[in-house]
């Protein structure tokens, strides 16, 4: 085995499909290739992931790619002279591979975004700067989380006894204070395992994750994508976009919130600034 090789956990039973980012001796730095997972593992332990196992994590991105297909569909047939101004995304992320590829996807939708690779730590400090700049509809505040193995009392429900969830909820709470209300700025927080009932009450409208399961890396996209191109004068269906996520309601939940998207008139030849 080598670095960038695409592998398996024997003792987790294949559930995972990884890329070896770094080998040190016996043991391998693994991150997951469609979840937002951090790992090492002895090499004994590790296998080649097959092609049966790699197509089934390509399907996970079928969501995404419908989404982008609907798009595009309802753009052609679109005959009515109006202009559109999908809502404007600030994205941050923990992970910058991720950020790559949510960012590739929230170009193919032409949906306005700015992105942002930031430890988890720097998160709410940075938030200072970025949010009166940037003056998005959509913050995404996501990257890498986790139950801790050697927690305190107080199980799931202590923020503590998380990887990144505390400055998930700083962050969220940095944001509420910028925006308060939250139809006017949607917050989709959380990652693998965060702690879900913290980053609601903290001001999010969606987070991670009520299971405490790992998530899909594009999940938090597909949720701002839907709230960047719902109406203003409709709300997000929240269990419609959960369901569509690959977590589905183990590993996201939400409140009622309203879209983002505006249409006018009459058409422009040049795109509108949003």
């Amino acid at each position: 085995m080598k670095q960038g090789d695409l592998v398996c956990r024997k003792s987790y039973g294949g559930d995972v499909i990884f890329r070896i980012q770094e080998l040190k001796r016996d043991k391998a730095i693994l991150k997951g290739i469609d979840y937002r997972l951090l790992a090492d593992s002895p090499t004994s332990d590790l296998v080649p992931a097959s092609g049966a196992e790699y197509q089934a994590m390509r399907s996970t991105h079928m969501k995404v790619e419908e989404l982008i297909r609907g798009q595009r569909q309802r753009r052609a047939l679109q005959s009515a002279p109006y202009f559109e101004i999908p809502g404007k995304v600030l994205h941050l992320d923990g992970d910058p591979t991720y950020l790559r590829k949510c960012m590739a996807i929230y170009g193919a939708l032409n949906i306005p975004a700015e992105g942002y690779y930031l430890p988890e730590t720097e998160m709410p400090d940075a938030l200072y700067r970025l949010l009166p700049r940037s003056r998005p509809d959509i913050l995404v505040i996501t990257g890498h989380d986790g139950l801790l193995k050697s927690g305190r009392e107080g199980g799931i429900y202590h923020l503590e006894n998380y990887k990144n969830s505390l400055n998930f909820v700083r962050a969220v709470a940095v944001a509420r204070q910028f925006e308060r209300n939250r139809d006017a700025l949607t917050i989709i927080a959380g990652a693998c395992q965060s702690h879900f009932e913290a980053l609601l009450k903290a001001g999010a409208n969606f987070a991670s994750s009520p299971a405490r399961v790992l998530i899909h890396a594009l999940d938090p996209l597909y949720i701002a994508a839907k709230a960047s191109l719902t109406s203003i004068r409709e709300t997000i269906d929240v269990a419609h976009v959960i369901s569509g996520t690959y977590s589905g309601m183990e590993g996201l939940g939400g409140i009622e919130t309203r879209g983002s998207h505006r249409r006018g008139l009459p058409k422009m030849s040049q795109p509108a600034d949003a």
